[in-house]
């Protein structure tokens, strides 16, 4: 990946055919990428924990994700899985379906400083290509107001992923969740002050050339339930409607690489609600990469109830779930190809 500067082409991204053809795999007809993540490890054994007792921990995640890609990756343009408990999943995702496979150990090591990223120890981008995954996903945990030196350690960890996906020709999907290093209550207003700060430039920090990241997955740049008209009743509103518009639109034009919204967990209401705001609020994001908003209901159903009726629930609400996301992207995300020039 490189720059282009001039013409037609200004500030458009460099990318090989093979590299664009891999995305396109992992995009729906219209350039958008309409993918479904399931690629929970830790917090997924807790969702998981009343399940039937009777088979190892690790089989009940591998079969509910496979239950999840078999029933909702007809409907979806790509899927999120990890090569710990996400291969047997990947064999059954639709023939249509794209495939990203994550780099990371899941979570991080609360008793160090930083939240610092690991690798999983038996894995490479040179292995995930060759299970099969069109792109390479990592999780980031990324303070902007970090000190110096941890950043800089987090800078040098994504110049090497990147420089691996560069080397092998495989899309890089950098995925930021951002945090405040002296404040843990990233669901409170304190942090809803300073969400929009933290996300846009960490936004621009990752878009650098550098890192060879080809797209970012990134929260969006407002806690939704501090703006104004999206409050409840017992909160306080943090963000004007107009404020929060400029946050989103600052956020579109804090990068040249094309960017795809986290679902972080919310309602699947909260989040249509979110892409409807963020397109009328000038964003031009490039689609979504949605997890438990899709299915996070069909993991209690899955421990208490068992398989059929599980698969009940995929095919009826988890199906209308990413159909009628599918319908909102229609409206609101724009292609990602308007960001790249192949060379």
């Amino acid at each position: 990946m490189s720059w282009v500067d001039g013409g037609d082409n200004l500030n458009k991204v460099s990318v090989s055919p093979s590299k664009m053809d891999r995305i396109k795999q992992l995009s729906n007809n219209d350039n958008v990428i309409a993918a479904l993540a399931i690629d929970q490890r830790g917090s997924l054994k807790s969702m998981l924990a009343t399940a039937d007792l009777t088979k190892e921990v690790d089989q009940t995640i591998v079969e509910f994700k496979k239950l999840v890609s078999k029933e909702l990756t007809n409907f979806s343009s790509s899927i999120l899985l990890d090569p710990e408990y996400g291969l047997a999943a990947a064999n059954v995702r639709a023939e249509t379906s794209g495939l990203l496979l994550a780099y990371e150990k899941t979570g991080y090591d609360a008793t160090k400083q930083g939240r610092l990223p690991d690798l999983l120890d038996d894995w490479s981008v040179h292995r995930l290509k060759n299970k099969g995954a069109d792109a390479v996903k990592f999780l980031l945990y990324y303070d902007p107001d970090e000190t110096e030196s941890i950043n800089i350690m987090k800078h040098v960890f994504m110049e090497r992923i990147g420089a691996e996906c560069k080397a092998l020709d495989m899309p890089f999907f950098l995925e930021i969740v951002t945090y405040d290093a002296n404040n843990s209550d990233i669901k409170g207003a304190d942090y809803a002050k300073v969400k929009p700060y933290k996300v846009i430039n960490a936004m621009k920090e990752f878009s650098k050339a550098e890192y060879f990241v080809d797209v970012l997955k990134v929260e969006v740049p407002v806690n939704m339930n501090y703006v104004e008209g999206f409050n409840s009743a017992d909160q306080e509103v943090v963000y004007t409607t107009a404020e929060a518009m400029a946050f989103f639109k600052e956020q579109s034009e804090s990068t040249h690489i094309p960017f795809i919204f986290l679902s972080a967990g919310v309602s699947m209401n909260l989040f249509k609600e979110t892409l409807k705001f963020a397109k009328r609020a000038g964003s031009t994001f490039n689609g979504v990469l949605c997890g438990r908003a899709t299915w996070k209901d069909s993991a209690s159903i899955f421990s208490q109830d068992g398989e059929d009726q599980t698969k009940e629930w995929l095919q009826s609400k988890g199906r209308d779930n990413i159909e009628s996301l599918n319908d909102i992207l229609k409206e609101t995300a724009t292609s990602w190809t308007d960001y790249y020039i192949v060379e």
